[in-house]
């Protein structure tokens, strides 16, 4: 009997082999963003020059590979910009891919006046100030990769052929003398039945020494970041190198797609029709074995998460990759010192500390009184180590000896949201241009937790006081000890628990134990209203009529008088527009039909675009207790508890972005 397995390798290495010919099949994919902290103001000259060159860089594609452009004449409003084809596609898809990147840019890099991205196919980047033909080490401090799960069987033999390929490939992209690229690729055999396949691209307008220095930081990094790995990616801000098992790129110069078909054998009609009858064939028979596999891996998935919510103290990720010894935490705070306490959680105080390397860190040190106990531990560790994003607070790792329960995050110096938003000193530091920023980036956190993250978060505790602010004031989304795990495929669930703090969770929630991703939408309303007022929603009392801020904000949109929420510190007309745009997609946010509620997506897509028409927010959700505490599993129903089980995720192949 043939052996099943290798019955499905060879499937999907058929098929892997026949999208890489069709090149079109697949649209591009982005691996990396980045987006610098200088802010520009929506329907400012810079704004206007940027969209200028992004409408260029479109029309530029449909016959260039390479394009640099410069816009606007007063030097303070000027945008530098250029995108990048790969070296072996054609018109069609370099339109295609670049078309993408411009239109995905201004919704990762909402107002920000410096972004580039790579994608699977091209790569684009604008400035404020020009770096045309100008190279910085600063560059390689920024990394992207993506690997293949899958190893090599001979490491050592592979990984010479790989390095000496990808080295002559790296050579040859440098020393590249086309104007338009420089890019090469090459194979090589590393056993009698397998080969090695490589690309490597650097920006066309750097010199071949800049090259030569990317490309050699780039090859340096693929035994950390992929080793001994059947596929790799490794992205800088200037170069690029891409190694597989199967053939990715083409073979030929797009440029020789023309007919060319002179003195070559054309295929017989029989021929044609017995190609069209494998294909079909094959397509066929991968759907019925994706189908299996996905039920198998939904299975597995579900058998893991299972087992994380048991009582025991085992852990689902491997605990050496993240575990700290409480010798070395404690030598880092000063054996927990009260000066260096920094904050106090609801499940404990939080303390600075210092590593032997410099690095600051934030300790999360858990109350053996509080609710948390190993279930929510591991419930944090799990879900916050798997996430990456500049506007989630990252976890560094944990201790768990002596009875202690500890966390270890990234130290986020200027505390939290609202340690300057409800202090009337403090809040004038926040004018609405990072007022505004804040927004944006809780929006594009959540959208990663619902959306974009490999599985589906709901956070469940989302407040001013979990959102905390770096040195440029970014926002970052903290305390994920109440968060819930759905499926892939899955929105909401139900619990016979209430977990959450008064004055932010969600009708539904409260009453019924329903959550979903739109709870969490209902949270981030009432702090997109928070913001803008400068008051705590479960503390406000501005009249008689108004028992919280929400129905107050709603009760001056009615009559006509929305800026009359404007925290008095803002009194600014030159930014009413975005003023008045926040209220009424915060007002979407906080509808009390969950159905209303807009999802994160959209949220984004409202506050990144001038000229969106928004729908009429109705009459919001009244809030039902009027305390700011947050409530760790107190409230009970007289239900049982319906577990949600987690669906499947595809381990097919992992992505990590890290800014070293």
């Amino acid at each position: 009997m043939i052996n099943y397995l290798l019955v499905q390798y060879l499937i999907i290495w058929f098929l892997c082999s026949l999208l890489c010919f069709v090149t079109n099949a697949q649209g591009p994919s982005s691996l990396l963003h980045k987006c610098d902290e200088g802010t520009y103001v929506s329907g400012s000259t810079y704004g206007e020059n940027l969209v200028n060159f992004l409408f260029s860089t479109v029309e530029a594609s449909k016959t260039q590979v390479v394009f640099n452009s410069t816009v606007g004449n007063d030097p303070s409003d000027r945008v530098y910009g250029m995108f990048m084809c790969r070296g072996d596609v054609n018109s069609d898809v370099c339109a295609e891919c670049v078309s993408k990147a411009s239109n995905e840019v201004l919704n990762y890099c909402s107002n920000q006046k410096v972004a580039f991205a790579w994608y699977d196919y091209c790569f684009l980047r604008y400035s404020n100030r020009s770096f045309f033909s100008v190279y910085s080490l600063q560059d390689e401090n920024i990394v992207a990769w993506m690997w293949n799960t899958m190893n090599v069987t001979e490491p050592d033999k592979f990984n010479q052929v790989l390095t000496n390929t990808m080295n002559e490939v790296a050579d040859r992209a440098s020393n590249d003398n086309q104007p338009d690229q420089k890019f090469g690729v090459g194979e090589a055999n590393f056993s009698t039945s397998q080969s090695v396949y490589t690309l490597a691209q650097c920006r066309a307008d750097l010199s071949s020494t800049n090259c030569t220095s990317c490309f050699s930081s780039a090859i340096s990094f693929m035994p950390q970041g992929c080793p001994n790995r059947q596929g790799c990616r490794v992205a800088f801000p200037s170069c690029m190198i891409w190694y597989e098992l199967f053939r990715f790129y083409n073979i030929t110069s797009p440029s020789s797609s023309k007919d060319n078909s002179k003195g070559k054998r054309r295929l017989s009609k029989p021929a044609v029709i017995g190609i069209a009858l494998s294909t079909i064939f094959f397509v066929v028979l991968f759907v019925g074995t994706f189908v299996l596999l996905k039920r198998r891996s939904r299975k597995r998935y579900d058998s893991e998460m299972q087992e994380a919510n048991d009582e025991d103290e085992s852990l689902t990720i491997d605990p050496e990759s993240l575990k700290y010894s409480l010798a070395a935490i404690q030598t880092a705070t000063n054996n927990f010192s009260v000066d260096n306490k920094i904050g106090q959680g609801g499940f404990g105080p939080v303390y600075k500390g210092k590593l032997p390397n410099g690095q600051d860190i934030a300790v999360k040190r858990l109350s053996r009184r509080s609710g948390q106990g190993a279930e929510e531990f591991k419930n944090e560790i799990a879900v916050v180590a798997k996430l990456q994003h500049r506007n989630l607070v990252r976890l560094q790792g944990f201790c768990l000896e002596g009875g202690e329960k500890l966390l270890i995050y990234e130290f986020v110096p200027n505390k939290s949201l609202d340690y300057f938003l409800f202090d009337q000193e403090k809040q004038r530091l926040l004018d609405w241009s990072k007022r505004y920023k804040i927004i944006g980036g809780i929006a594009r956190g959540l959208l990663y937790l619902h959306e974009d993250s490999r599985l589906r978060i709901v956070h469940r505790d989302l407040k001013a006081g979990n959102i905390l602010l770096d040195e440029s004031m970014n926002p970052k989304i903290a305390d994920f000890g109440m968060a819930k795990i759905c499926g892939v495929d899955e929105f909401e669930g139900n619990t016979n628990r209430i977990a959450g703090t008064f004055g932010y969770m969600a009708p539904e929630y409260t009453t019924s134990g329903q959550f979903s991703i739109k709870s969490d939408v209902f949270s981030f309303g009432v702090v997109i209203l928070e913001i803008i007022a400068g008051k705590k929603n479960s503390s406000f009392h501005q009249s008689e009529d108004s028992r919280d801020l929400l129905t107050y904000a709603w009760e001056q949109w009615r009559h006509g008088t929305p800026l009359a929420l404007l925290d008095p510190t803002l009194n600014n007309s030159s930014v009413e527009n975005e003023v008045l745009k926040c209220i009424h997609v915060g007002l979407l946010c906080i509808e009390e039909d969950v159905d209303r509620r807009p999802m994160m997506a959209s949220v984004v897509y409202m506050l990144s675009g001038n000229s969106v028409t928004l729908p009429t927010p109705h009459h919001p959700s009244v809030s039902r207790c009027n305390t700011s505490k947050s409530v760790p599993e107190e409230i009970e129903s007289d239900r049982s508890d319906t577990r949600l089980l987690v669906g499947s995720v595809s381990n097919s192949s992992s992505i990590e972005l890290q800014l070293r």
